[in-house]
């Protein structure tokens, strides 16, 4: 699989599955979450409601349609929340091993991945970083691509660079 690196907008890749560092509920939120329930439209939220109705627990995946998004399917993991004491790295390894596994599912073929808890969570970048590329690079899976997408410059910067240096 490749492991690639775009500056952008999650909610605008065209790949056939968008991730979304959702919250435990499954009801929208701030951060990445917002902005895939915004850009896909109440379909996304009606579908969490019905597939999930009691949410999903932390380093876990599960999917939805893709509303307005150009993507097909939103699959939707629970991150830890590192400022509230949830350092367990297990947890975030998790969703990135279980959304490809999702994807497998699916027959997903490309993936665009957020940095998981990496936002309000409060995951140290550098660490959320290096979890994503190692658990990306290290899951058996038959997605061909897994895009990790970068909100900012710097944060593009530090991936791109970890793909380098890491085997």
């Amino acid at each position: 699989m490749d492991v690639t690196v775009v500056q952008g907008d999650i909610t605008t890749q065209e790949v056939d599955a968008v991730v979304n560092a959702a919250n435990s509920r499954m009801r929208g939120g701030g951060g990445v979450d917002g902005a895939i329930h915004r850009a896909g439209g109440p379909s996304v939220l009606e579908d969490c409601r019905r597939r999930f109705p009691d949410g999903l627990a932390t380093g876990d995946a599960g999917w939805t349609s893709a509303g307005e998004m150009p993507a097909r399917w939103v699959i939707h993991v629970v991150g830890p929340n590192y400022a509230a004491g949830q350092t367990d790295r297990s947890l975030l390894t998790s969703c990135y091993s279980r959304a490809l596994a999702v994807a497998d599912e699916l027959g997903a073929t490309s993936v665009a991945f957020p940095l998981v808890s990496a936002g309000i969570y409060g995951w140290p970048k550098a660490d959320a970083i290096a979890a994503a590329v190692s658990t990306l690079r290290s899951t058996p899976t038959s997605v061909r691509e897994a895009r990790l997408v970068a909100f900012d410059r710097a944060t593009y910067d530090a991936i791109v660079a970890a793909l380098r240096d890491s085997p």
